[in-house]
Protein backbone atom coordinates (compact mmCIF):
# COMPACT_ATOMS: atom_id res chain seq x y z
CA UNK A 1 0.00 0.00 0.00
CA UNK A 2 1.44 3.34 -1.09
CA UNK A 3 1.08 6.38 1.14
CA UNK A 4 -0.58 9.54 -0.08
CA UNK A 5 2.04 12.11 -1.24
CA UNK A 6 1.59 14.33 1.84
CA UNK A 7 1.79 11.30 4.16
CA UNK A 8 4.96 10.15 2.39
CA UNK A 9 6.49 13.65 2.76
CA UNK A 10 5.62 13.64 6.49
CA UNK A 11 7.16 10.19 6.94
CA UNK A 12 10.33 11.34 5.16
CA UNK A 13 10.54 14.50 7.27
CA UNK A 14 10.22 12.32 10.39
CA UNK A 15 13.37 10.50 9.25
CA UNK A 16 15.63 13.44 9.95
CA UNK A 17 19.15 13.43 11.38
CA UNK A 18 17.78 12.71 14.86
CA UNK A 19 16.09 9.51 13.72
CA UNK A 20 19.18 8.43 11.78
CA UNK A 21 21.39 9.40 14.72
CA UNK A 22 19.71 6.74 16.86
CA UNK A 23 21.54 4.19 14.73
CA UNK A 24 25.02 5.72 15.27
CA UNK A 25 26.12 3.41 18.14
CA UNK A 26 24.80 0.36 16.28
CA UNK A 27 26.66 1.28 13.09
CA UNK A 28 29.80 2.18 15.02
CA UNK A 29 29.83 -1.18 16.75
CA UNK A 30 29.38 -2.99 13.42
CA UNK A 31 32.08 -0.90 11.74
CA UNK A 32 34.60 -1.47 14.53
CA UNK A 33 34.07 -5.21 14.29
CA UNK A 34 34.97 -5.16 10.58
CA UNK A 35 38.13 -3.05 10.84
CA UNK A 36 40.98 -5.45 11.50
CA UNK A 37 43.75 -4.66 13.96
CA UNK A 38 46.18 -3.56 11.25
CA UNK A 39 43.80 -0.91 9.88
CA UNK A 40 42.57 0.45 13.23
CA UNK A 41 45.50 2.85 13.46
CA UNK A 42 44.79 4.21 9.96
CA UNK A 43 41.00 4.08 9.72
CA UNK A 44 38.62 5.66 12.19
CA UNK A 45 35.36 3.70 12.21
CA UNK A 46 33.49 6.75 13.52
CA UNK A 47 34.44 8.68 10.35
CA UNK A 48 32.98 5.91 8.19
CA UNK A 49 29.80 5.90 10.29
CA UNK A 50 29.51 9.70 9.99
CA UNK A 51 29.87 9.42 6.21
CA UNK A 52 27.22 6.68 6.20
CA UNK A 53 24.75 8.81 8.14
CA UNK A 54 25.42 11.84 5.90
CA UNK A 55 24.81 9.77 2.79
CA UNK A 56 21.65 8.28 4.30
CA UNK A 57 20.34 11.72 5.19
CA UNK A 58 20.99 12.94 1.64
CA UNK A 59 19.33 9.87 0.11
CA UNK A 60 16.42 9.53 2.55
CA UNK A 61 13.95 9.87 -0.33
CA UNK A 62 15.29 6.53 -1.64
CA UNK A 63 14.45 4.69 1.59
CA UNK A 64 11.33 2.61 0.98
CA UNK A 65 11.04 0.84 4.31
CA UNK A 66 8.66 1.58 7.13
CA UNK A 67 10.23 -0.04 10.20
CA UNK A 68 13.33 0.44 12.26
CA UNK A 69 14.59 -2.98 11.18
CA UNK A 70 14.28 -1.96 7.52
CA UNK A 71 16.08 1.30 8.30
CA UNK A 72 18.87 -0.66 10.02
CA UNK A 73 19.21 -2.96 6.98
CA UNK A 74 19.34 0.02 4.60
CA UNK A 75 22.00 1.70 6.76
CA UNK A 76 24.03 -1.54 6.90
CA UNK A 77 24.11 -1.58 3.08
CA UNK A 78 25.43 1.98 2.98
CA UNK A 79 27.94 1.18 5.73
CA UNK A 80 29.17 -1.92 3.87
CA UNK A 81 29.71 0.14 0.71
CA UNK A 82 31.58 2.85 2.63
CA UNK A 83 33.76 0.34 4.50
CA UNK A 84 34.58 -1.40 1.22
CA UNK A 85 35.60 1.96 -0.28
CA UNK A 86 37.87 2.69 2.69
CA UNK A 87 39.41 -0.79 2.67
CA UNK A 88 40.05 -0.45 -1.05
CA UNK A 89 41.99 2.79 -0.46
CA UNK A 90 44.36 0.98 1.90
CA UNK A 91 44.66 -2.16 -0.16
CA UNK A 92 44.88 -0.35 -3.51
CA UNK A 93 42.46 -2.88 -5.02
CA UNK A 94 39.91 -2.31 -7.70
CA UNK A 95 36.27 -2.64 -6.83
CA UNK A 96 35.38 -6.19 -5.88
CA UNK A 97 31.62 -6.74 -5.76
CA UNK A 98 32.06 -10.23 -4.30
CA UNK A 99 34.17 -8.82 -1.46
CA UNK A 100 31.57 -6.10 -0.80
CA UNK A 101 28.87 -8.78 -0.65
CA UNK A 102 30.90 -10.75 1.91
CA UNK A 103 31.32 -7.55 3.96
CA UNK A 104 27.54 -7.01 3.81
CA UNK A 105 27.04 -10.63 4.91
CA UNK A 106 29.45 -10.12 7.84
CA UNK A 107 27.52 -7.01 8.95
CA UNK A 108 24.23 -8.89 8.67
CA UNK A 109 25.66 -11.84 10.63
CA UNK A 110 26.77 -9.49 13.41
CA UNK A 111 23.21 -8.21 13.63
CA UNK A 112 21.85 -11.75 13.76
CA UNK A 113 24.22 -12.54 16.64
CA UNK A 114 23.08 -9.42 18.47
CA UNK A 115 19.46 -10.47 18.02
CA UNK A 116 20.24 -13.99 19.25
CA UNK A 117 22.04 -12.55 22.24
CA UNK A 118 18.87 -10.65 23.08
CA UNK A 119 16.88 -13.87 22.46
CA UNK A 120 14.42 -11.98 20.31
CA UNK A 121 11.08 -13.62 19.54
CA UNK A 122 9.58 -11.70 16.64
CA UNK A 123 6.01 -12.83 16.33
CA UNK A 124 4.19 -9.54 15.83
CA UNK A 125 4.95 -6.07 14.46
CA UNK A 126 4.98 -4.62 17.98
CA UNK A 127 7.39 -7.37 19.10
CA UNK A 128 9.66 -6.49 16.17
CA UNK A 129 9.55 -2.79 17.06
CA UNK A 130 10.44 -3.56 20.67
CA UNK A 131 13.22 -5.90 19.52
CA UNK A 132 14.64 -3.19 17.26
CA UNK A 133 14.68 -0.74 20.17
CA UNK A 134 16.42 -3.33 22.36
CA UNK A 135 18.97 -3.92 19.62
CA UNK A 136 19.76 -0.20 19.41
CA UNK A 137 19.99 0.04 23.23
CA UNK A 138 22.34 -2.95 23.34
CA UNK A 139 24.58 -1.48 20.64
CA UNK A 140 24.64 1.84 22.49
CA UNK A 141 25.57 0.09 25.73
CA UNK A 142 28.34 -1.96 24.06
CA UNK A 143 29.85 1.16 22.50
CA UNK A 144 29.92 2.80 25.95
CA UNK A 145 31.97 -0.01 27.56
CA UNK A 146 35.65 0.64 28.33
CA UNK A 147 37.70 -0.27 25.26
CA UNK A 148 39.24 -3.56 26.50
CA UNK A 149 35.91 -4.79 27.86
CA UNK A 150 34.13 -3.76 24.66
CA UNK A 151 36.64 -5.60 22.47
CA UNK A 152 36.45 -8.74 24.61
CA UNK A 153 32.64 -8.74 24.61
CA UNK A 154 32.43 -8.08 20.85
CA UNK A 155 35.00 -10.74 20.01
CA UNK A 156 33.46 -13.39 22.25
CA UNK A 157 29.73 -12.79 22.00
CA UNK A 158 29.40 -11.25 18.54
CA UNK A 159 32.22 -12.91 16.65
CA UNK A 160 32.34 -16.24 18.56
CA UNK A 161 36.07 -16.08 19.37
CA UNK A 162 37.35 -18.33 22.13
CA UNK A 163 39.00 -16.91 25.23
CA UNK A 164 42.36 -18.17 23.93
CA UNK A 165 41.87 -16.39 20.59
CA UNK A 166 40.83 -13.19 22.34
CA UNK A 167 43.84 -13.39 24.64
CA UNK A 168 46.16 -13.71 21.63
CA UNK A 169 44.45 -10.86 19.80
CA UNK A 170 44.49 -8.50 22.81
CA UNK A 171 47.91 -9.56 24.11
CA UNK A 172 46.47 -10.69 27.45
CA UNK A 173 46.17 -13.92 29.40
CA UNK A 174 43.03 -16.04 29.25
CA UNK A 175 42.41 -15.21 32.91
CA UNK A 176 42.60 -11.49 32.10
CA UNK A 177 40.16 -12.02 29.21
CA UNK A 178 37.76 -13.87 31.52
CA UNK A 179 37.90 -10.88 33.88
CA UNK A 180 37.27 -8.46 31.02
CA UNK A 181 34.27 -10.50 29.91
CA UNK A 182 32.87 -10.74 33.44
CA UNK A 183 33.29 -7.01 34.11
CA UNK A 184 32.10 -6.11 30.62
CA UNK A 185 28.88 -8.12 30.96
CA UNK A 186 28.26 -6.72 34.43
CA UNK A 187 28.70 -3.16 33.14
CA UNK A 188 26.58 -3.96 30.10
CA UNK A 189 23.70 -5.06 32.34
CA UNK A 190 24.04 -1.84 34.35
CA UNK A 191 23.98 0.28 31.19
CA UNK A 192 20.94 -1.58 29.85
CA UNK A 193 19.08 -1.04 33.16
CA UNK A 194 19.89 2.69 33.01
CA UNK A 195 18.23 2.87 29.59
CA UNK A 196 14.98 1.27 30.78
Amino acid sequence: MRLAPEDERKRRSDLDGTELGRFRPYLLMLARMQVDDMLQAKLDASDVVQQTLLEAHGAIDQFRGKSGAEMAAWLRQILARNLADEFRKFRRDKRNVQWEASLQAALDESTVRLERWLAIEQSSPSDRAIANEQLLHLADAIVRLPQDQRRAVELHHLQSHTAAAIAAKLGKTEIAVAGLLRRGLKRLRELMREQD
